[in-house]
């Protein structure tokens, strides 16, 4: 089913005729090939330093002194005194300029949340489930609070007496 070969070797001792295929390669064919390869030689390439590997150059990261004062302190001392400075530095400003909040503010603050909480719950139909343990939880912090409130009135009681030993002496003269 295939086609006929348009050129057939001679089988005999005649000379064969050439025949001329019915299509003929175009022309712009050959132009397109060129006769130079476009690939470099391996001569060329090696010569343009193609090959040549940059060297590794490392850089310090850290300084290397500071590194080696950190580790004859631990090695002397058995603890790193330089960071342990920084870290009281950093402590101290923080403590500075943060006041410690004071624990009744904390508590009222802790019931206030546990009452929004609890408010929320509520709201999604689900406050019969959280209201035993949040109002125990606010209970607490009410107990809490009375006795920092109870210590609270006997230092200033204290501290009154100190300040005037005699107690109200207006009281007596009238």
């Amino acid at each position: 089913g295939d086609t006929l070969p348009l050129q057939l070797h001679p089988t005999s001792s005649k000379d064969p005729k050439l025949v001329v295929p019915a299509f003929s390669p175009p022309v712009c064919q050959r132009s397109r090939l060129s006769a130079r390869p476009h690939l470099r030689p391996a001569k060329v390439c090696q010569a343009g330093n193609a090959y040549i590997r940059e060297k590794f150059k490392p850089q310090a990261r850290r300084d290397l002194e500071k590194e080696k004062q950190r580790l004859q302190n631990i090695l002397a001392t058995g603890k790193d005194v330089v960071k342990c400075n920084k870290r009281q530095a950093r402590f101290q400003t923080k403590e500075e300029e943060i006041p410690e909040p004071d624990r009744f503010e904390e508590l009222v603050n802790e019931v206030q949340e546990r009452r929004e909480f609890l408010a929320e719950m509520e709201a999604l139909g689900q406050g019969k489930k959280y209201e035993s343990i949040v109002l125990t939880e606010i209970s607490q912090k009410i107990r809490e609070m009375e006795i920092i409130d109870k210590k609270r009135s006997e230092e200033i009681g204290a501290s009154m007496t100190k300040d005037f030993p005699g107690g109200n002496k207006s009281d007596a003269h009238d």
